[in-house]
């Protein structure tokens, strides 16, 4: 009798340890739910929840939008989604490549969903896995722990239209910008458009990608008719100024553009470049001294064959 117990004792124990604590969602109405992440980089130390993270739930399903930096957000996600609503897991949208976003999908394995990405996303997975696995295991330790790459079957070359219900939402592919694997999602009902990393508010830009290109999606945006729009980080915006936090972006980017063209072209190294480009924009920006000497690193070399 007395081993029956302990075994009914320490299941009880297993299945509570099991259940992982709900991540912090706003509710931004109209069945949108929002989980913000906090402003950190991704180095030692680093936990995994730094970006938005979202789901929508329609009278058929879910569709979640970005899943976190491993497996252990990932869950904590899924607990905070099962909080709200039991209607079936449709859709697991990854809005681009870059770990902190894509490496709780696995948490989501368990409900058959649709995992859905850009059409380049599968080949950029395989291309990073090597380096991501082994930095995250660095950096996050046992948090890190269940964490793997899942990539999508489903893919977005141009646009496509996924059905939850009584709603329908568009994603958006786009050429090389902040990666070359970036992808908006659009929700008429709501007017809210998720935009991965394409806009940035309060951190600074991180380049990926081809800034060039960039510049030019930031403009296609603009005339997009969503009155909201999600970030990859930072704040919700619940107003219209989402345009206006894209017209900031969009000068950082103009500013170290040109700030390294003006180095090149006086000849000026590469190092020196890493503190002079964009130094008028510090005072904008979190992380700023982080990720915009790595943005010069990432582009320099680009531009000195312009």
């Amino acid at each position: 009798m007395l081993r029956r117990i302990l075994i009914g004792l320490c299941a009880l124990c297993i299945s509570e340890l099991s259940i992982a604590t709900p991540l912090i969602m706003e509710s931004l109405g109209n069945g949108i739910y929002v989980h913000h992440g906090i402003h950190e980089d991704m180095t030692e130390g680093y936990k995994g929840d730094i970006c938005n993270l979202s789901f929508i739930v329609g009278s058929k399903g879910i569709a979640v939008i970005d899943t976190g930096g491993n497996f252990k957000t990932g869950q904590s996600l899924h607990e905070a989604i099962r909080q709200v609503s039991n209607l079936p897991i449709l859709y697991i949208i990854n809005t681009h490549v870059h770990p902190d976003h894509i490496f709780g999908n696995a948490a989501f394995l368990k409900d058959n969903a649709i995992f859905v990405g850009h059409a380049k996303l599968p080949d950029a997975m395989e291309r990073r896995r090597d380096g991501y696995m082994r930095l995250n295991k660095q950096w996050q330790g046992d948090d890190f722990k269940e964490s793997e790459i899942v990539k999508p079957s489903l893919l977005v070359k141009d646009k496509l239209t996924l059905d939850l219900g009584d709603r329908a939402i568009l994603l958006t592919a786009y050429p090389t910008a902040h990666t070359n694997t970036d992808l908006t999602v659009y929700d008429k009902k709501s007017s809210t458009l998720w935009t991965g990393d394409l806009l940035f508010v309060e951190r600074t830009p991180s380049i990926d990608g081809d800034i060039k290109g960039w510049l030019a999606v930031i403009n296609e945006l603009k005339t997009n008719e969503a009155e909201y729009a999600i970030p990859g980080h930072s704040s919700s915006l619940k107003d219209a100024n989402w345009k206006a936090q894209l017209n900031n972006e969009e000068r950082y980017l103009w500013t170290l553009l040109n700030d390294i063209r003006n180095s090149i072209k006086k000849g000026e190294v590469m190092e020196k470049a890493m503190g002079t480009a964009a130094a008028s924009e510090r005072t904008y920006w979190q992380l700023f001294d982080i990720v915009n000497r790595r943005n010069v690193n990432n582009i320099y070399p680009l531009l000195e064959w312009e």
